[in-house]
Protein backbone atom coordinates (compact mmCIF):
# COMPACT_ATOMS: atom_id res chain seq x y z
CA UNK A 1 0.00 0.00 0.00
CA UNK A 2 1.51 3.40 -0.72
CA UNK A 3 2.37 5.77 2.21
CA UNK A 4 0.36 8.55 3.14
CA UNK A 5 1.85 11.91 3.08
CA UNK A 6 1.51 13.94 6.16
CA UNK A 7 -1.61 15.86 5.12
CA UNK A 8 -3.16 12.48 3.95
CA UNK A 9 -2.81 11.29 7.04
CA UNK A 10 -3.85 14.39 9.07
CA UNK A 11 -6.99 14.28 6.25
CA UNK A 12 -7.99 10.58 7.01
CA UNK A 13 -7.94 11.29 10.78
CA UNK A 14 -10.80 13.93 10.09
CA UNK A 15 -12.24 11.40 7.95
CA UNK A 16 -12.42 8.61 10.27
CA UNK A 17 -13.39 11.06 12.83
CA UNK A 18 -15.77 12.88 11.26
CA UNK A 19 -17.82 9.90 9.62
CA UNK A 20 -17.08 7.77 13.43
CA UNK A 21 -15.71 5.17 11.28
CA UNK A 22 -14.81 3.58 14.80
CA UNK A 23 -13.20 0.02 12.71
CA UNK A 24 -11.19 2.04 10.28
CA UNK A 25 -7.54 2.82 11.18
CA UNK A 26 -6.54 6.17 9.24
CA UNK A 27 -3.14 4.75 8.56
CA UNK A 28 -4.67 2.00 6.63
CA UNK A 29 -6.50 4.17 3.79
CA UNK A 30 -4.36 3.75 0.83
CA UNK A 31 -4.33 7.10 -0.86
CA UNK A 32 -4.62 5.81 -3.86
CA UNK A 33 -7.92 4.53 -3.43
CA UNK A 34 -11.48 5.24 -4.14
CA UNK A 35 -13.50 7.12 -1.26
CA UNK A 36 -16.56 6.54 -2.53
CA UNK A 37 -17.95 2.79 -4.04
CA UNK A 38 -14.97 1.05 -2.78
CA UNK A 39 -13.81 -0.68 0.41
CA UNK A 40 -14.46 2.35 2.31
CA UNK A 41 -18.40 2.24 1.46
CA UNK A 42 -18.80 5.83 1.88
CA UNK A 43 -21.54 7.30 -0.04
CA UNK A 44 -23.17 10.92 -0.85
CA UNK A 45 -24.03 11.72 2.62
CA UNK A 46 -20.78 11.15 3.94
CA UNK A 47 -19.44 13.48 1.29
CA UNK A 48 -21.19 16.23 2.87
CA UNK A 49 -20.25 15.22 6.19
CA UNK A 50 -16.48 15.06 4.71
CA UNK A 51 -17.16 18.51 3.32
CA UNK A 52 -18.62 19.97 6.68
CA UNK A 53 -15.67 18.39 8.69
CA UNK A 54 -12.93 20.21 6.25
CA UNK A 55 -14.50 23.35 5.93
CA UNK A 56 -14.66 23.98 9.77
CA UNK A 57 -10.99 22.67 10.16
CA UNK A 58 -9.12 24.57 7.21
CA UNK A 59 -11.88 27.43 6.60
CA UNK A 60 -12.43 26.37 3.45
CA UNK A 61 -15.63 25.25 1.15
CA UNK A 62 -16.03 22.18 -0.81
CA UNK A 63 -18.83 23.22 -2.53
CA UNK A 64 -21.94 20.43 -3.65
CA UNK A 65 -21.92 22.18 -7.56
CA UNK A 66 -18.20 22.24 -7.68
CA UNK A 67 -17.80 20.72 -11.35
CA UNK A 68 -14.73 19.21 -10.09
CA UNK A 69 -16.41 17.18 -6.96
CA UNK A 70 -15.74 13.67 -8.81
CA UNK A 71 -12.13 14.18 -9.23
CA UNK A 72 -11.84 15.68 -5.78
CA UNK A 73 -13.60 13.06 -4.18
CA UNK A 74 -12.14 10.62 -6.37
CA UNK A 75 -9.17 9.65 -3.44
CA UNK A 76 -7.53 10.70 -0.39
CA UNK A 77 -5.10 11.61 -2.47
CA UNK A 78 -6.96 13.77 -4.52
CA UNK A 79 -9.14 15.20 -1.83
CA UNK A 80 -5.82 16.22 0.02
CA UNK A 81 -3.80 17.24 -3.11
CA UNK A 82 -7.09 19.80 -3.79
CA UNK A 83 -7.14 21.42 0.21
CA UNK A 84 -3.89 21.94 0.04
CA UNK A 85 -3.61 23.73 -2.86
CA UNK A 86 -7.03 25.90 -2.21
CA UNK A 87 -5.05 26.30 1.18
CA UNK A 88 -2.38 28.35 -0.41
CA UNK A 89 -4.72 30.44 -2.33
Amino acid sequence: MPTQTAAEHELAILIVDALNLETVDPAQIDPQAPLFGGEMGLDSIDALEIALAVSKRYGMQLRSDHPDNQRIFSSLHALSEHVERERTV
